[in-house]
């Protein structure tokens, strides 16, 4: 998809074009990363389906539960949502609140999602990142692990990791903000790339 604009994406159901924003050398890099690391982490749900069936099995038809596993299932599961928010973002695959978007022009719509990403969203991330780095090392500090005798040990990763997931999003809407940038002021500039797809 060639990145100019009149760049679009594939026809929609009705067979329209839906225009896309310009991408420039930083945010084309940053998308990349982030969908290299989105891809890679998607395997662990794999990991999270087979420890799910795996409770079920024990639990129900053998008779015999474990709490580590029942704990490694949630675990699994949290990790793998949060570190892959930020492949959401890039992708453009979240969910949308605002109905009303698509029959803006595109350049309203940039100034709307630079204005709510520079003044909304990457304060409120930065705020909460800040706040959840220093909770998973105070885990790390205390040793903390779970209360049940016979759960999983070392809480403070699952606890680090959300932050982690934060920072991603963050970095996925700061690549967002430029690309909105470039639409609406011409800086940073455009590069004829092709935008990062799913």
């Amino acid at each position: 998809m060639s990145v100019n604009d009149s760049a679009a994406s594939p026809q929609g159901p009705e067979g329209h074009s839906t225009p896309e924003l310009p991408t420039n050398r930083l945010s084309y890099r940053l998308d990349m990363a982030i969908l290299l690391f989105g891809r890679a982490v998607s395997w662990l749900w794999l990991a999270t389906l087979a420890v799910v069936l795996t409770n079920v099995v024990n639990r129900f038809i053998l008779g015999r539960g474990s709490i580590a596993v029942e704990e490694l299932s949630w675990h699994l599961f949290g990790a793998t949502m949060i570190l892959t928010l930020a492949y959401a973002v890039v992708s453009d695959d979240h969910v949308r609140v605002d109905v009303i978007r698509e029959k803006f022009s595109l350049r309203t719509q940039a100034w709307i999602e630079i204005i709510a990403i520079v003044l909304l969203a990457l304060p409120v991330l930065y705020l909460m990142a800040e706040a959840l780095f220093e909770y998973g090392y105070r885990s790390f500090a205390r040793g903390e692990r779970s209360q049940a005798p016979s759960g999983l040990p070392y809480r403070f990763i699952i606890k680090t990791l959300i932050p982690i997931g934060l920072t991603l999003v963050a970095v996925a809407l700061l690549s967002r903000a430029l690309r909105c940038s470039t639409l609406l002021f011409g800086y940073p500039r455009r590069v004829n790339k092709t935008t990062p797809r799913q």
